[in-house]
């Protein structure tokens, strides 16, 4: 697993689920802004948000993590269990759920995320991501008429 905060990860523990509520809230309201585009792209945006409450709540109850399964007292190889939840634990204490927080609370540096934010990808991202959003609300008005 990745233990290590670096690139997105210093913005929020979350980096791949959590930007899905700014995009429901978004989609919603570039789709039309009717109740039913609140409820689906917004209970989108929800559920990305309880996913990723969930996953932090299995952390602080040492239940693990996604991707990491505490092994029972007969299987636990020596130090093995004990360094992954201490790894784990200290990823959680420099990191953030909400973005950007752990910045504002002096655990990462905006130098640093400057640095290793993938700026290329980003940019690639996002004009790739207009043109598919722009061509997908078109088809969608033309369907609904």
């Amino acid at each position: 697993l990745k233990f290590t905060t670096r690139g997105l990860t210093r913005i929020t523990r979350h980096p791949l689920i959590l930007p899905v509520v700014p995009w429901g809230f978004a989609t919603a309201y570039l789709a039309g802004g009717r109740l039913c585009d609140y409820l689906f792209f917004g209970g989108l945006a929800m559920y990305a948000m309880a996913g990723c409450f969930a996953q932090d709540l299995r952390v602080s109850r040492e239940e693990g993590s996604v991707g990491t399964v505490f092994q029972t007292e007969s299987r636990r190889t020596v130090g093995g269990e004990e360094e992954e939840r201490t790894r784990l634990r200290l990823f959680f204490e420099e990191t953030s759920f909400i973005p950007f927080k752990a910045v504002v609370d002096g655990k990462q540096s905006v130098d640093d995320i400057v640095k290793e934010f993938p700026w290329i990808q980003l940019l690639a991202g996002t004009v790739l991501g207009v043109i598919i959003e722009q061509r997908v609300l078109q088809l969608l008005g033309e369907w609904s008429v």
